[in-house]
């Protein structure tokens, strides 16, 4: 359960590696860090995003972890608190993943989630 003055979001090193290796090669200037959210999306009801960030938004959290800044999105807090940010890479799927304890069920190709209402 997250508790106040800890971060909402934690990362794995596999995670800060490969937000470091994103952002030693970002595609412009003035990307500040990664921004992570929920959106509404797929048969379960939310699916993550991640995005280069090029500004803090109003009330988004920032976060500073093994040497990288994470925004994570003011509208996706609740859905994502005390959740950790991984990186995963084998030879069928390359990306980062999520252990959301908030997280009730996924759907069946893992692309969507929900949580208690």
């Amino acid at each position: 359960m997250f508790q106040p003055g800890k971060a909402p979001i934690t990362l794995t090193e596999a995670a800060a590696e490969r937000v470091k290796t994103l952002m030693a090669a970002k595609p412009e200037d003035g990307v500040l860090g990664l921004r992570v959210g929920v959106k509404a999306k797929g048969c379960s009801g939310l699916s993550y995003f991640v995005e280069y960030a090029k500004e803090r938004k109003k009330f988004e959290d920032m976060v500073e972890d093994k040497g990288v800044t994470i925004f994570v999105d003011p509208t996706s807090v609740m859905f994502i608190l005390g959740s950790e940010m991984d990186f995963q890479e084998d030879k069928y799927y390359s990306g980062f993943v999520f252990n959301n304890p908030n997280e009730e069920s996924r759907c069946g190709c893992g692309e969507s989630f929900n949580v208690a209402s």
